[in-house]
C-alpha cells in the first residue's frame, strides 16, 4: 500500500513535495512475505502511519484516512486472538469497533471527519457513535503497547503479570466492577510466555524486535487520536 494513501492533505502541492523528500522504497523496509509474522505485520502497518504523522508535523497538517487506519488496526485483532480466552472480551470489543469504523469509511474519508460529525451532532460519547468506537479502538492499541512494554521489561515477567498490569493501566479505569472482576478471573487462563511466542511463531529475540517496533510506532498514532479529542475540547476520561 502506497505511503500517501494513508493521508489526505490540505495542500496537494506540498504533499507531493513532501513525498519527494521521503523518496523511499517500501520493499526495502518490509520483510519477504514468506517470513512475515503477525507481529511483524502489525509493526509494518503502524510504522507506515507513524512515519507519515511525524512527517506531517514538518509541513501541512496531514489528515489520517479512515480506511487505511482500519486496515492497520485489523492486524491487531489477530494478536488479541492469540492471547486466548482471557482476552476474548477485548478481542470481541476491539474487533466490533474496528468493523464499525470500516463501515463508516464508506461515508467518511478521515478520522477527523468522523469526530467533527459527532461533535456537530453532539453524539461524541453516545453509545455506538463512531467517535466513541474510535476511542475504544485507541484503548485497544494502547493496551497492546503497554502489554508489550511490560513483557519486555524482564524475561521473568509472566504474560499474566504483563497483561494484568497493562489492563489496570489502560482499561480498568473505564470498566465496570463486573467487567473488571471477569477480566481478573480470566487472566489465569492466559497462555504461558513460551506458549505465546509459539502461537506468534516468534523467539524471545525476534518478538522483542517486533514489539519494540510497535511500541515506538503506535505512540504517535495514539497521540494523534488523543489530539483529535483534546483539540475539540473533549476530555479523555471516558
Amino acid at each position: 500500500m502506497a505511503f500517501f494513501s494513508y493521508f489526505s492533505s490540505t495542500n496537494r502541492s506540498t504533499e507531493w513535495s513532501n513525498s519527494k523528500r521521503m523518496d523511499y522504497s517500501v520493499g526495502d523496509e518490509f520483510e519477504d512475505a514468506g517470513t512475515r509474522t503477525s507481529l511483524s505485520s502489525i509493526a509494518d502497518a503502524f510504522e507506515e502511519i507513524s512515519d507519515l504523522i511525524i512527517a506531517g508535523r514538518n509541513g501541512d497538517f496531514a489528515v489520517l484516512k479512515l480506511k487505511p487506519f482500519c486496515d492497520a488496526c485489523s492486524f491487531v485483532s489477530v494478536l488479541f486472538g492469540s492471547l486466548g480466552i482471557a482476552f476474548k472480551f477485548a478481542e470481541m470489543e476491539y474487533t466490533s469497533k474496528v468493523r464499525d469504523l470500516e463501515e463508516a469509511s464508506e461515508r467518511y474519508v478521515s478520522l477527523t471527519s468522523v469526530v467533527d460529525y459527532d461533535v456537530k451532532c453532539k453524539t461524541v460519547k453516545s453509545h455506538g457513535s463512531h467517535t466513541r468506537n474510535l476511542r475504544r479502538v485507541r484503548q485497544g492499541l494502547d493496551l497492546i503497547r503497554e502489554l508489550f512494554q511490560n513483557f519486555l521489561s524482564t524475561n521473568d515477567y509472566s504474560l499474566k503479570d504483563a497483561a494484568s498490569s497493562a489492563y489496570q493501566q489502560v482499561c480498568a479505569p473505564y470498566h465496570s466492577w463486573a467487567v473488571r472482576t471477569a477480566v481478573s478471573a480470566g487472566m489465569c487462563a492466559l497462555p504461558s510466555r513460551e506458549q505465546l511466542l509459539l502461537n506468534l511463531n516468534e523467539t524471545e529475540q525476534s518478538a522483542a524486535v517486533q514489539m519494540r517496533r510497535y511500541i515506538k510506532a503506535s505512540l504517535p498514532v495514539i497521540k494523534y487520536i488523543d489530539n483529535l479529542y483534546i483539540s475539540r475540547g473533549i476530555n479523555l476520561d471516558w
